[in-house]
């Protein structure tokens, strides 16, 4: 993929961008136009959005009654963090520095690979997510980002809505963000929209995956289903989460080191990192968005950067942007 083929906020159309008058940095964003009708196919959509995280959150409750009563296997969890740690590397390794940002080059089997292990983390079709990450950075923390917990302001009350907002009540808003403008590079490339329209049976084989082994080295169905509970449900409501909290605590809890644009307000939040395989040193990531790594200062683990780096020894990745010195500095505070 060509990295000037990736939309940058230069591209955004100018009717698309909110006047800078409007907006302090501090006031609830303006008001927007009533939202149309929502067509039989959008109910739908929210419908299958509500199954998807609603599901895997009862879930959670669930098994912590389970685990009360010890219903709980080690292959569960052995299996439950093998599939955390495959389909969070293809969130924030594929989706995200890679298709979203270009950090790097990838052969084609691992951009597909990557791709697939993304989508089978729920959290909706690559193109989509890609086209709704890049125009949260286009306006961040500004009128026109998804999901920004500035949206109501920075009093208390608004703060603790816009909390609530950017976690998790932004994905039932009726504000669906057009593909053709964030992602037309994705659209154009057949493996990628092949990877997309396959969302749905990637999001069943992700929870037939546990079932089947769980069966398979149980022999019973209590084991099957502990481990579609433990290994499945509960993995995606985890990891669900912790890439929720990348879009609000790591816009409002904090250090910032270093500069981003005005209105961005992201953060490093280190208690996230492992969980987040390194996502949430967040405020690098604004600051250079294209930089394969985001955990640049001693002791930051970046688990993400680890993986691209050995992809790229086994010739599996190229031009990788990793972070320079000088750059580094020049975007200290």
């Amino acid at each position: 993929m060509a990295y000037s083929s990736i939309p940058s906020e230069a591209d955004v159309p100018l009717d698309a961008v909110p006047p800078p008058q409007k907006y302090d940095g501090s006031a609830p964003f303006p008001a927007e136009a009533p939202a149309p009708a929502r067509s039989g196919s959008e109910r739908l959509y929210v419908a299958v959005t509500a199954a998807i995280v609603v599901a895997p959150f009862l879930a959670l409750g669930l098994a912590v009654w389970l685990l009360w009563g010890s219903l709980l296997h080690p292959s569960d969890v052995l299996l439950g963090l093998a599939l955390y740690v495959i389909t969070g590397f293809g969130v924030t390794v594929g989706f995200h520095r890679g298709l979203t940002h270009g950090s790097y080059t990838a052969v084609r089997p691992v951009r597909i690979a990557l791709a697939v292990a993304g989508s089978m983390s729920f959290q909706g079709d690559v193109i989509g997510w890609v086209a709704t990450h890049r125009r949260h950075h286009a306006f961040t923390d500004r009128p026109g980002d998804p999901h920004s917990p500035y949206r109501y302001g920075v009093g208390l009350g608004g703060q603790l809505r816009g909390l609530l907002h950017s976690h998790i009540g932004w994905l039932f808003r009726n504000d669906r963000t057009p593909a053709h403008r964030y992602a037309p590079d994705l659209l154009a490339d057949r493996d990628i929209r092949a990877v997309s329209r396959a969302f749905p049976a990637l999001c069943v084989f992700t929870l037939a995956l546990p079932l089947a082994v769980g069966w398979a080295i149980g022999g019973t169905w209590v084991h099957a289903l502990t481990a579609l509970l433990w290994a499945g449900l509960v993995r995606i409501a985890l990891l669900h989460h912790v890439t929720w909290s990348v879009n609000s605590l790591c816009h409002v809890i904090g250090d910032r080191p270093f500069r981003t644009r005005r209105h961005d307000r992201a953060t490093n939040l280190w208690p996230l990192a492992l969980l987040s395989f390194g996502e949430s040193w967040h405020n690098l990531h604004h600051a250079e968005p294209t930089s394969a790594r985001h955990g640049v200062d001693r002791g930051q683990l970046d688990p993400s950067a680890a993986v691209i780096r050995l992809l790229e020894r086994l010739g599996l990745v190229r031009d990788v942007r990793w972070p320079t010195a000088d750059r580094i500095a020049a975007r200290r505070c």
